[in-house]
Protein backbone atom coordinates (compact mmCIF):
# COMPACT_ATOMS: atom_id res chain seq x y z
CA UNK A 1 0.00 0.00 0.00
CA UNK A 2 1.36 3.29 -1.29
CA UNK A 3 2.30 5.60 2.07
CA UNK A 4 0.40 9.01 2.25
CA UNK A 5 2.42 12.22 1.63
CA UNK A 6 2.90 14.82 3.60
CA UNK A 7 2.01 18.62 2.44
CA UNK A 8 6.15 18.88 2.71
CA UNK A 9 6.53 16.32 0.67
CA UNK A 10 4.48 17.66 -2.46
CA UNK A 11 6.09 20.53 -5.55
CA UNK A 12 5.18 23.48 -4.96
CA UNK A 13 2.70 23.17 -7.88
CA UNK A 14 0.92 20.42 -6.41
CA UNK A 15 0.56 22.59 -3.41
CA UNK A 16 -0.75 25.38 -5.45
CA UNK A 17 -2.98 23.16 -7.11
CA UNK A 18 -4.81 22.12 -4.27
CA UNK A 19 -4.83 25.42 -2.20
CA UNK A 20 -6.54 26.94 -5.73
CA UNK A 21 -8.75 23.77 -5.74
CA UNK A 22 -9.66 24.53 -2.45
CA UNK A 23 -10.23 28.27 -2.86
CA UNK A 24 -12.71 27.49 -5.94
CA UNK A 25 -14.64 24.64 -3.94
CA UNK A 26 -15.57 27.43 -1.16
CA UNK A 27 -16.45 29.83 -3.64
CA UNK A 28 -18.14 27.41 -5.47
CA UNK A 29 -20.28 25.97 -2.56
CA UNK A 30 -20.64 30.17 -1.07
CA UNK A 31 -22.32 31.10 -4.58
CA UNK A 32 -24.75 27.97 -4.56
CA UNK A 33 -25.67 28.75 -1.11
CA UNK A 34 -26.34 32.10 -1.55
CA UNK A 35 -28.02 31.30 -5.17
CA UNK A 36 -30.22 28.83 -3.27
CA UNK A 37 -31.27 31.05 -0.25
CA UNK A 38 -32.44 33.41 -2.58
CA UNK A 39 -34.09 31.48 -5.50
CA UNK A 40 -37.67 31.21 -4.79
CA UNK A 41 -39.48 27.44 -4.35
CA UNK A 42 -41.06 26.94 -7.21
CA UNK A 43 -37.53 27.60 -8.97
CA UNK A 44 -36.02 25.15 -7.10
CA UNK A 45 -36.11 21.38 -8.25
CA UNK A 46 -36.71 19.67 -5.25
CA UNK A 47 -37.09 20.76 -1.75
CA UNK A 48 -34.84 23.37 -0.89
CA UNK A 49 -34.12 22.02 2.34
CA UNK A 50 -32.40 18.90 1.06
CA UNK A 51 -30.05 21.17 -1.57
CA UNK A 52 -28.45 22.62 1.80
CA UNK A 53 -26.57 19.94 2.80
CA UNK A 54 -26.39 18.32 -0.53
CA UNK A 55 -24.21 21.31 -1.43
CA UNK A 56 -21.40 19.90 1.30
CA UNK A 57 -20.68 16.85 -0.65
CA UNK A 58 -17.72 18.34 -2.35
CA UNK A 59 -17.48 18.76 -5.89
CA UNK A 60 -20.61 17.04 -7.30
CA UNK A 61 -23.38 18.85 -4.68
CA UNK A 62 -22.93 22.21 -5.90
CA UNK A 63 -22.38 21.30 -9.36
CA UNK A 64 -25.71 18.80 -9.48
CA UNK A 65 -27.54 21.95 -8.05
CA UNK A 66 -26.23 24.27 -10.76
CA UNK A 67 -26.81 21.57 -13.58
CA UNK A 68 -30.10 19.66 -11.85
CA UNK A 69 -31.36 21.78 -9.39
CA UNK A 70 -32.33 25.39 -10.45
CA UNK A 71 -35.13 26.14 -13.02
CA UNK A 72 -34.69 27.98 -15.98
CA UNK A 73 -36.65 31.37 -15.99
Amino acid sequence: MAQKKKWADLSPTQQKVIIVSGIVEVALTAYCLRDLRQRPADEVRGPKALWAPALSVQPFGPLAYLVLGRRQS
